[in-house]
């Protein structure tokens, strides 16, 4: 029997809310061919971290594969919906079978359990998850408020990672190379001209541009001749490496903070987050002041 999209149940409750659950008297697990299993084509997740799949490859060798994966028939073979690194790993220790639960998906269920497993995992990128959360729009049918009501997440969150899945790829590839470009991927969204955007890009993967500059930057050319806010001081010269480089983090992400808080403090942080993040900068302040008043009394002795 073909199992159709289940919209109700939510993601929440993962992929069980999809699965229909098996009877007593159902057939479990079978030994399926590892040359007979082929890749979901709709499959988000693009990359497989070598050096992660070697390691589960070394415990498929010893322990064999714990969880079967989830596959369709296809043919004569079969499709995965879930478990494609197992898979891959399984391919990699050298394995000839590999245990699968075959069901009779069809499409749009399918593709539904692949992007949620996906949305499970726990080292999923921003641009992994923004790609999922378009499939989930553009081809199963989700509203934006909807999706994030699933989700549990924001709405502005969800719209933010819609955006970062049609940003032009030179935006795309700078949160590649570094996940915690996301705030300046969204600044630099707002430049039409390539050129210009690819020269703000190298700069911020290079760590020679902040987030408060990049944003100075960008609204003076939106808006040329008008006034824009002040640049983040400069970081006084320093010799030793590792001091240049927990300054230079530091003072990038006090200018990260001072642009999500706003001007007036206020803007659309909850007011609890506004409590909660006050109480954590005033600490924040009382180390500062003692690490001041340790190098202080270091410079009289």
């Amino acid at each position: 029997m073909t199992v159709r999209p289940a919209r109700t149940p939510g993601l929440g409750r993962g992929l069980s809310a999809l699965i229909p659950q098996r009877s007593a008297g159902q057939p479990g697990p079978v030994e399926v061919s590892v040359a007979r299993v082929r890749p979901n084509p709709h499959q988000p997740r693009r990359h497989f971290d070598p050096a992660s799949l070697a390691t589960l490859a070394a415990s498929i060798r010893e322990h064999g594969v714990l969880q079967p994966i989830l596959v369709r028939p296809a043919g004569d073979e079969y499709e995965i919906i879930a478990g494609e690194r197992r898979w891959r790993a399984s391919k990699l220790a050298g394995k000839e079978t590999i245990p699968a639960i075959v069901e009779r998906f069809d499409d749009a269920t399918a593709l539904e359990i692949a992007l949620i497993e996906n949305l499970q995992r726990e080292d999923l990128s921003p641009l992994d998850e923004a790609v999922i959360y378009k499939k989930m729009t553009d081809e199963l049918g989700y509203s934006i408020r909807n999706l994030a009501t699933k989700l549990s997440k924001d709405k502005g969150y969800v719209e933010n990672r819609l955006r970062l899945a049609s940003a032009p790829d030179d935006v795309r590839d700078m949160v590649a190379q570094r996940y915690d470009t996301l705030s300046a991927a969204y600044e630099l969204m707002k430049l039409e001209n390539k050129r210009r955007r690819q020269s703000l890009a190298k700069q911020i993967i290079a760590g020679k541009l902040t987030l408060l500059r990049l944003h100075d930057q960008v609204e003076r050319i939106l808006h040329p001749g008008e006034k824009t806010h002040r640049a983040a001081p400069e970081i006084p010269p320093l010799r030793d490496d590792a001091l240049i480089t927990a300054t230079r983090k530091l003072n990038e992400a006090l200018s990260e903070l001072a642009r999500a808080i706003g001007e007036d403090g206020h803007g659309s942080i909850a007011e609890a987050d506004r409590q909660n993040l006050a109480k954590f900068l005033t600490i924040s302040r009382a180390r500062l002041d003692n690490l001041v008043a340790r190098l202080r009394t270091g410079a009289r002795a």
